[in-house]
Protein backbone atom coordinates (compact mmCIF):
# COMPACT_ATOMS: atom_id res chain seq x y z
CA UNK A 1 0.00 0.00 0.00
CA UNK A 2 1.30 3.45 -0.95
CA UNK A 3 1.01 5.95 1.88
CA UNK A 4 -0.65 9.32 1.23
CA UNK A 5 0.22 12.71 2.72
CA UNK A 6 -1.31 16.15 2.48
CA UNK A 7 1.36 18.80 1.84
CA UNK A 8 0.31 22.47 1.54
CA UNK A 9 1.09 23.94 -1.89
CA UNK A 10 3.61 26.39 -0.43
CA UNK A 11 5.78 23.40 0.55
CA UNK A 12 5.93 22.15 -3.04
CA UNK A 13 8.40 24.13 -5.14
CA UNK A 14 8.70 22.84 -8.67
CA UNK A 15 9.45 19.15 -8.21
CA UNK A 16 10.79 19.55 -4.66
CA UNK A 17 8.44 18.51 -1.82
CA UNK A 18 9.15 19.46 1.79
CA UNK A 19 7.50 17.42 4.56
CA UNK A 20 7.15 18.94 8.02
CA UNK A 21 8.65 17.55 11.23
CA UNK A 22 5.56 15.56 12.22
CA UNK A 23 5.38 13.96 8.77
CA UNK A 24 9.09 13.18 8.90
CA UNK A 25 8.53 11.37 12.21
CA UNK A 26 5.71 9.37 10.68
CA UNK A 27 7.76 8.53 7.59
CA UNK A 28 10.85 7.47 9.46
CA UNK A 29 9.78 6.18 12.88
CA UNK A 30 6.23 4.93 12.28
CA UNK A 31 6.22 3.71 8.69
CA UNK A 32 9.96 2.91 8.62
CA UNK A 33 10.37 4.43 5.17
CA UNK A 34 13.70 5.57 3.83
CA UNK A 35 15.27 7.41 0.91
CA UNK A 36 14.25 5.74 -2.34
CA UNK A 37 10.75 4.82 -1.16
CA UNK A 38 7.73 6.38 -2.88
CA UNK A 39 4.73 8.06 -1.24
CA UNK A 40 1.72 9.88 -2.67
CA UNK A 41 1.22 13.59 -1.95
CA UNK A 42 -1.79 15.81 -2.61
CA UNK A 43 -1.96 19.58 -2.15
CA UNK A 44 -5.62 20.68 -2.52
CA UNK A 45 -5.16 21.36 -6.23
CA UNK A 46 -7.10 18.26 -7.27
CA UNK A 47 -3.87 16.57 -8.37
CA UNK A 48 -1.77 13.99 -6.57
CA UNK A 49 1.92 13.25 -6.98
CA UNK A 50 4.15 10.21 -6.71
CA UNK A 51 7.05 11.49 -4.63
CA UNK A 52 10.42 9.75 -4.34
CA UNK A 53 11.82 10.31 -0.85
CA UNK A 54 15.33 11.76 -0.90
CA UNK A 55 16.14 12.65 2.70
CA UNK A 56 14.56 12.01 6.11
CA UNK A 57 15.83 13.27 9.46
CA UNK A 58 14.42 14.54 12.76
CA UNK A 59 13.80 18.03 11.42
CA UNK A 60 11.95 17.15 8.23
CA UNK A 61 11.98 15.22 5.00
CA UNK A 62 12.25 16.01 1.32
CA UNK A 63 11.24 14.26 -1.85
CA UNK A 64 11.00 14.80 -5.56
CA UNK A 65 7.89 14.58 -7.75
CA UNK A 66 8.20 11.71 -10.23
CA UNK A 67 4.75 11.92 -11.82
CA UNK A 68 1.35 13.47 -11.23
CA UNK A 69 -2.26 12.53 -11.98
CA UNK A 70 -5.71 14.00 -11.53
CA UNK A 71 -7.59 12.80 -8.44
CA UNK A 72 -10.95 11.42 -9.54
CA UNK A 73 -12.45 10.76 -6.10
CA UNK A 74 -13.70 14.28 -5.36
CA UNK A 75 -17.52 14.52 -5.43
CA UNK A 76 -19.26 16.29 -8.28
CA UNK A 77 -21.71 17.90 -5.87
CA UNK A 78 -20.23 20.15 -3.18
CA UNK A 79 -21.89 19.43 0.16
CA UNK A 80 -21.23 21.67 3.16
CA UNK A 81 -22.46 20.50 6.56
CA UNK A 82 -23.71 23.22 8.90
CA UNK A 83 -23.48 21.28 12.13
CA UNK A 84 -24.64 22.41 15.57
CA UNK A 85 -21.85 21.91 18.10
CA UNK A 86 -21.96 18.53 19.81
CA UNK A 87 -20.71 17.48 23.22
CA UNK A 88 -17.81 15.11 23.84
CA UNK A 89 -16.01 13.72 20.81
CA UNK A 90 -19.10 13.44 18.62
CA UNK A 91 -18.14 16.45 16.52
CA UNK A 92 -14.67 14.95 15.99
CA UNK A 93 -16.24 11.67 14.86
CA UNK A 94 -18.55 13.51 12.46
CA UNK A 95 -15.66 15.43 10.90
CA UNK A 96 -13.76 12.22 10.28
CA UNK A 97 -16.61 10.18 8.83
CA UNK A 98 -18.18 12.95 6.74
CA UNK A 99 -14.77 13.70 5.23
CA UNK A 100 -14.42 10.05 4.28
CA UNK A 101 -17.88 10.02 2.70
CA UNK A 102 -17.37 13.23 0.72
CA UNK A 103 -18.28 16.50 2.48
CA UNK A 104 -16.32 19.52 1.22
CA UNK A 105 -16.79 21.82 4.21
CA UNK A 106 -18.04 22.18 7.77
CA UNK A 107 -19.59 25.17 9.52
CA UNK A 108 -19.97 24.72 13.30
CA UNK A 109 -23.13 26.43 14.60
CA UNK A 110 -24.41 27.57 17.97
CA UNK A 111 -28.12 26.82 18.21
CA UNK A 112 -30.78 27.21 20.90
CA UNK A 113 -30.41 23.67 22.27
CA UNK A 114 -26.64 23.32 22.00
CA UNK A 115 -25.06 21.74 25.07
CA UNK A 116 -21.47 22.14 23.87
CA UNK A 117 -19.83 25.55 24.16
CA UNK A 118 -18.13 27.13 21.12
CA UNK A 119 -14.33 27.04 21.33
CA UNK A 120 -12.54 30.15 22.56
CA UNK A 121 -11.29 31.98 19.42
CA UNK A 122 -8.06 32.81 21.24
CA UNK A 123 -7.36 29.13 21.95
CA UNK A 124 -6.57 27.42 18.66
CA UNK A 125 -6.06 23.95 20.09
CA UNK A 126 -9.53 22.64 19.20
CA UNK A 127 -9.40 24.08 15.67
CA UNK A 128 -5.99 22.53 15.13
CA UNK A 129 -7.32 19.15 16.30
CA UNK A 130 -10.30 19.46 13.95
CA UNK A 131 -7.93 20.32 11.12
CA UNK A 132 -5.74 17.28 11.83
CA UNK A 133 -8.82 15.05 11.87
CA UNK A 134 -10.01 16.11 8.41
CA UNK A 135 -6.48 15.96 6.96
CA UNK A 136 -5.95 12.41 8.21
CA UNK A 137 -9.41 11.37 6.98
CA UNK A 138 -8.74 12.92 3.55
CA UNK A 139 -5.41 11.11 3.34
CA UNK A 140 -6.96 7.78 4.28
CA UNK A 141 -9.97 8.05 1.95
CA UNK A 142 -7.97 9.13 -1.12
CA UNK A 143 -9.53 12.56 -1.29
CA UNK A 144 -7.96 15.15 -3.55
CA UNK A 145 -8.83 18.09 -1.33
CA UNK A 146 -9.07 18.65 2.42
CA UNK A 147 -12.50 19.92 3.54
CA UNK A 148 -12.55 23.44 4.96
CA UNK A 149 -13.57 24.03 8.58
CA UNK A 150 -15.09 27.46 9.13
CA UNK A 151 -15.25 29.48 12.32
CA UNK A 152 -18.34 28.81 14.49
CA UNK A 153 -21.32 31.05 13.81
CA UNK A 154 -24.78 31.53 15.25
CA UNK A 155 -27.70 29.72 13.66
CA UNK A 156 -29.05 33.04 12.39
CA UNK A 157 -25.72 33.92 10.76
CA UNK A 158 -25.52 30.48 9.18
CA UNK A 159 -28.99 30.81 7.66
CA UNK A 160 -28.22 34.24 6.23
CA UNK A 161 -24.96 33.04 4.69
CA UNK A 162 -26.46 30.27 2.57
CA UNK A 163 -26.82 30.90 -1.15
CA UNK A 164 -26.90 27.33 -2.43
CA UNK A 165 -29.58 24.66 -2.32
CA UNK A 166 -30.15 23.97 1.41
CA UNK A 167 -32.05 21.47 3.54
CA UNK A 168 -32.71 21.15 7.25
CA UNK A 169 -33.67 17.66 8.52
CA UNK A 170 -36.44 17.99 11.09
CA UNK A 171 -38.56 15.45 12.93
CA UNK A 172 -41.73 17.53 12.75
CA UNK A 173 -44.81 16.47 10.81
CA UNK A 174 -45.69 17.56 7.30
CA UNK A 175 -42.18 17.60 5.79
CA UNK A 176 -41.21 15.63 2.71
CA UNK A 177 -38.37 13.11 2.58
CA UNK A 178 -34.97 14.47 1.60
CA UNK A 179 -34.89 12.24 -1.48
CA UNK A 180 -38.17 13.70 -2.75
CA UNK A 181 -37.06 17.26 -1.99
CA UNK A 182 -33.82 16.70 -3.91
CA UNK A 183 -35.68 15.29 -6.91
CA UNK A 184 -38.02 18.28 -6.93
CA UNK A 185 -35.24 20.86 -6.49
CA UNK A 186 -32.93 19.43 -9.16
CA UNK A 187 -35.49 18.36 -11.75
CA UNK A 188 -35.80 20.02 -15.18
CA UNK A 189 -38.43 22.45 -13.93
CA UNK A 190 -36.13 23.83 -11.20
CA UNK A 191 -33.71 25.41 -13.68
CA UNK A 192 -30.65 24.92 -11.45
CA UNK A 193 -27.28 24.87 -13.16
CA UNK A 194 -24.63 22.23 -12.56
CA UNK A 195 -22.39 21.68 -10.70
CA UNK A 196 -24.62 21.74 -7.68
CA UNK A 197 -23.74 22.96 -4.20
CA UNK A 198 -25.83 21.74 -1.27
CA UNK A 199 -25.94 22.88 2.36
CA UNK A 200 -27.17 20.54 5.09
CA UNK A 201 -28.25 21.99 8.44
CA UNK A 202 -27.94 19.44 11.25
CA UNK A 203 -29.13 20.13 14.77
CA UNK A 204 -27.64 19.39 18.20
CA UNK A 205 -28.52 16.53 20.54
CA UNK A 206 -31.91 18.09 21.33
CA UNK A 207 -32.72 19.02 17.74
CA UNK A 208 -33.83 22.35 16.32
CA UNK A 209 -36.60 24.41 17.88
CA UNK A 210 -39.73 25.10 15.82
CA UNK A 211 -38.68 28.75 15.75
CA UNK A 212 -35.32 27.85 14.22
CA UNK A 213 -36.97 25.71 11.56
CA UNK A 214 -39.31 28.57 10.71
CA UNK A 215 -36.35 30.97 10.47
CA UNK A 216 -34.61 28.54 8.14
CA UNK A 217 -37.73 28.19 6.03
CA UNK A 218 -37.88 31.97 5.58
CA UNK A 219 -34.31 31.82 4.24
CA UNK A 220 -35.38 29.20 1.63
CA UNK A 221 -33.82 26.32 3.59
CA UNK A 222 -36.15 23.39 3.03
CA UNK A 223 -37.26 21.27 6.02
CA UNK A 224 -37.01 17.56 5.19
CA UNK A 225 -37.35 14.14 6.79
CA UNK A 226 -34.67 11.46 7.05
CA UNK A 227 -37.17 8.70 7.73
CA UNK A 228 -39.40 7.46 10.56
CA UNK A 229 -36.65 6.85 13.13
CA UNK A 230 -35.03 9.42 15.42
CA UNK A 231 -31.31 9.65 14.67
CA UNK A 232 -28.43 10.96 16.72
CA UNK A 233 -27.12 14.27 15.40
CA UNK A 234 -23.91 12.79 14.00
CA UNK A 235 -25.84 9.91 12.41
CA UNK A 236 -28.31 12.33 10.83
CA UNK A 237 -25.43 14.26 9.23
CA UNK A 238 -24.00 11.12 7.63
CA UNK A 239 -27.40 9.84 6.47
CA UNK A 240 -28.26 13.20 4.88
CA UNK A 241 -24.83 13.48 3.25
CA UNK A 242 -25.12 9.95 1.85
CA UNK A 243 -28.60 10.61 0.44
CA UNK A 244 -27.39 13.76 -1.33
CA UNK A 245 -24.29 12.14 -2.80
CA UNK A 246 -26.26 9.07 -3.90
CA UNK A 247 -28.86 11.29 -5.58
CA UNK A 248 -26.15 12.86 -7.75
CA UNK A 249 -24.46 9.54 -8.51
CA UNK A 250 -21.39 10.20 -6.40
CA UNK A 251 -21.55 6.83 -4.66
CA UNK A 252 -21.91 4.74 -7.83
Amino acid sequence: MTHRFFVPPERIRGRLVEFDQAQAHQLRDVLRLKAGDVVVVFDNSGWEFDVLLEGIDREGATGRVERRRLVETEPKVKVTIFQALLKGNRFDWLLQKATEVGAVGFVPMVTARCVAEPPDPSARGKFERWRRIVIEAAEQSRRGKVPKIHEPVSFEEACRSVQELAFIPYEGSGVQPLRAALAEATGPAAGLRRPYSVALFIGPEGGFTPEEVELARRQNIVPVSLGPRILRAETAALVALTIVLAHFGDLD
